[in-house]
């Protein structure tokens, strides 16, 4: 049985429901349409002691309230934003939304199911992969310049191929190609690269954060191996608490952009 999911914070309110949490995650400010105001959201979770993973995936960390939330952050989202390292480890192929949620999605006026972009400088994806080959939405990928010639190719027949930069992701070409297609609500999963280079260039609106009670110890990746860390010329970014929830002894914690922190 799926332990229950409370609020702490800011109004307590016990045993939530699906629409309560849809709610309580809905974006604050939707209905944006330009580059510079899409709206990026990530989501991850950690232990303790600031683990990202353990045995190189995330999913060791969590537990199914953590995946009750996680998969019903994705009904908001236009388009699922994700490094090609998480694609590899986790597993993507296949409809990411049951016939539940994607029956959500177009009463809301939404797709039946979120566009899925991967962000790849090296192109090492397989096109015969489930990942492609039962993709339910075509998928995009965003890369570089420089990127190898003959994958590019192999991955045209299955994917749009989309250049961001010529050396470097352009973070914010990325989010201006996605909000010209009208994928304004940008929601990532990962990985730690991906949210560095998006804090490294100032995009990131939201971060839902899993805190798992475990210990993990080790050297493993944190959420973010971003740049810019120590570097003066890059100030850290402020973010508002917007809500505590918990469910057993995980916490789920949701922080907003706020100009003026």
């Amino acid at each position: 049985m799926i332990q229950p999911i409370n609020r702490i914070f800011p109004e307590p309110s016990a045993a939530a429901t699906d629409e309560q949490l849809l709610q309580w995650y809905a974006a604050p400010d939707a209905g944006r349409t330009s580059p510079a105001e899409a709206r990026v959201s990530f989501n991850f979770i950690a232990s303790l002691d600031g683990a990202a993973t353990v045995e190189g995936r995330s999913g060791g960390l969590g537990s199914a309230a953590d995946q009750r939330i996680f998969k019903l952050l994705r009904r908001h989202a236009d388009v699922v934003l994700l490094g090609a390292a998480t694609v590899r480890a986790e597993g993507y192929e296949g409809d990411l939304l049951d016939s539940e949620a994607q029956r959500w999605r177009v009463r809301h006026g939404k797709a039946a199911h979120p566009t899925v972009a991967i962000v790849s400088g090296s192109l090492r994806l397989d096109p015969e992969s489930d990942f492609f080959t039962r993709a339910p939405v075509r998928p995009l990928i965003f890369t570089t310049g420089t990127a190898p010639a003959r994958q590019r190719k192999a991955l045209e027949r299955v994917a749009d191929i989309v250049s961001a930069g010529t050396r470097e992701l352009d973070i914010d070409a990325v989010v201006a190609e996605l909000t010209s297609r009208g994928l304004n609500g940008i929601h990532s999963e990962g990985g730690p690269h991906l949210f560095g280079s998006f804090e490294d260039a100032g995009r990131v609106d939201e971060l839902c954060l899993s805190l798992s009670p475990l210990l993990v110890g080790g050297e493993g990746p944190r959420i973010s191996n971003a740049l810019s860390q120590g570097n003066p010329a890059t100030a850290p970014q402020g973010m508002r608490l917007a809500h505590v929830l918990h469910s057993g002894e995980m916490l789920f914690l949701r922080y907003l952009r706020d100009p003026r922190l």
